[in-house]
């Protein structure tokens, strides 16, 4: 080898060992400093909406952030965005923006280091089953395990795996949040399955208070409808009312589907070493950072059937975390990437629901759509600051959760921000304190040292055995 390669070859290594000595600590896990240790990490993100590279980019914060998702022996992220060349008409509803980038850039979420994705999301059909299809191909090509979607019901509701050095992984992908022209069927006779996600539908019940009730009786009577005389509920539009002392929204998960997936998760328990269940969550509890009942109950559910952490995306924002029978319940991780103000095309559908003309572009929509940025996403400071959660066992007992902060770049131009950073100072205290502040209705104690959250466990949390 001549010197000045071989000089070369030397610097480049001291680089490699510096970088790696300099990097966040995963709790003694990941498989780069693991030699005797005997700790399984993960690096668990929320929603992936990405329509630009992130490989170009060279800021410490950042690089250090790629680096703590590299080191985990899995990485994960929810891929909220559809791959494809237009080879599609959009469909007529969509998850509220119609998503698609480059197929070139799911390698970048290869190189930013991630193993899964889930991929049963609000915006799955967006464009329809031919670009659900590309998508899974692409995806697939790149080397990412994805679940969530499928040819059927059936498909779109199995585990998936990924093999690693120190264990085998499952991954259990389901949404609540969706168009239902995009869930998943069955096949019945001569009729083939329509291909689409993974459905948790859930059911919600209004309770109101007698005079309510009456009113609504009432007004059902003006409109010339139908109304029951006697009773305590009422269908209204398809919707039910029920009397009570006082007034609630009560929501449950279809038993149905919980029943379903449960299976998926305990036949999956006994194929992989470790479980991921994870479902993408609009709904909130009267509040966006308040996971909806039905979650709360699905969550547990999941847990009862075996999974050895449950995780939450979908409101973009950070939602509280339980700890149930030794197993973390992240309820929402918020946003990892969130690039939705530069895509490339919009179908007409997004224009013309804020009265655009046809020589409006993209940059128009955005304008009339978040008012320069004076309401929507940009303006609310919680869309972009998120944390990172690295959970590591022994075997199968939990032994560390730590949740590292990241900022999205809120106030920035919308080229710069949707791209994370790990959040440092008192950015960073922001967004633990945050998180200390919705984890504690759960009993759930975070302590924040050297501005990493540590979530504090039980001594010694049970194993996948007990926890059944």
């Amino acid at each position: 080898m001549p010197v000045s390669c071989r000089g070369a070859m030397i610097v480049a290594l001291v680089c490699v060992s510096t970088a790696l000595a300099a990097a966040p600590s995963l709790g003694g896990g990941g498989q780069a400093s693991r030699g005797a240790d005997a700790r399984f990490t993960m690096a668990l993100t929320g929603d992936s909406i990405i329509t630009r590279r992130l490989s170009v980019y060279e800021e410490p914060p950042f690089l250090q952030l790629v680096d703590l998702i590299r080191r985990a022996d899995v990485a994960f992220t929810n891929l909220e965005m559809l791959f494809h060349d237009y080879e599609s008409w959009p469909m007529q509803e969509s998850g509220g923006t119609w998503m698609r980038a480059e197929p070139a850039l799911v390698k970048e979420l290869v190189w930013a280091g991630f193993d899964m994705v889930s991929r049963a999301n609000n915006h799955t059909g967006d464009y329809g089953v031919d670009a659900m299809r590309r998508t899974t191909q692409y995806v697939d090509e790149a080397g990412l395990v994805q679940a969530g979607v499928g040819e059927s019901l059936t498909e779109a509701r199995e585990a998936t795996f990924l093999e690693t050095t120190n264990g085998r992984v499952a991954l259990v992908s389901v949404a609540s949040t969706f168009p239902d022209h995009s869930r998943a069927g069955r096949t019945r006779g001569d009729i083939p399955p329509r291909p689409g996600l993974n459905p948790l539908r859930f059911t919600t019940t209004y309770v109101v208070t007698r005079d309510q009730f009456e009113a609504v009786r009432g007004t059902l009577e003006a409109l010339g409808q139908r109304a029951p005389t006697g009773g305590d509920t009422l269908r209204v539009f398809g919707e039910r009312f029920v009397l009570g002392e006082k007034p609630d929204v009560v929501t449950e998960p279809l038993t149905e589907d919980l029943e379903a997936i449960a299976a998926v998760v305990r036949s999956a328990s006994r194929l992989a070493d470790y479980v991921l269940v994870t479902i993408h969550a609009h709904e909130g509890d009267g509040d966006r950072f308040l996971p909806a009942r039905f979650l709360v109950t699905f969550a547990r559910a999941m847990i009862d059937a075996g999974a050895d952490v449950f995780v939450g995306h979908g409101p973009h924002v950070v939602r509280g975390i339980e700890m149930y029978k030794g197993r973390p319940i992240l309820y929402s991780l918020g946003d990892f990437i969130f690039q939705n103000e530069t895509l490339l095309r919009l179908p007409s559908e997004n224009y013309e629901a804020y009265d655009l003309d046809a020589d409006a572009q993209v940059a128009d929509f955005n304008d009339a759509r978040y008012d320069f940025d004076k309401r929507g996403f940009p303006a609310q400071r919680e869309i972009w600051e998120s944390v990172v959660a690295v959970p590591a066992w022994d075997r199968d007992r939990l032994v560390a959760l730590e949740l590292y902060p990241i900022t999205l770049g809120f106030g920035q131009p919308p080229a710069v921000r949707g791209r994370p950073m790990l959040a440092e100072g008192s950015l960073a205290q922001k967004i633990l304190d945050d998180l200390v502040r919705l984890s504690a209705p759960f009993g759930t104690t975070v302590r924040i040292e050297n501005g990493i959250g540590q979530v504090v466990l039980a001594e010694p949390t049970e194993s996948r055995e007990a926890a059944r």
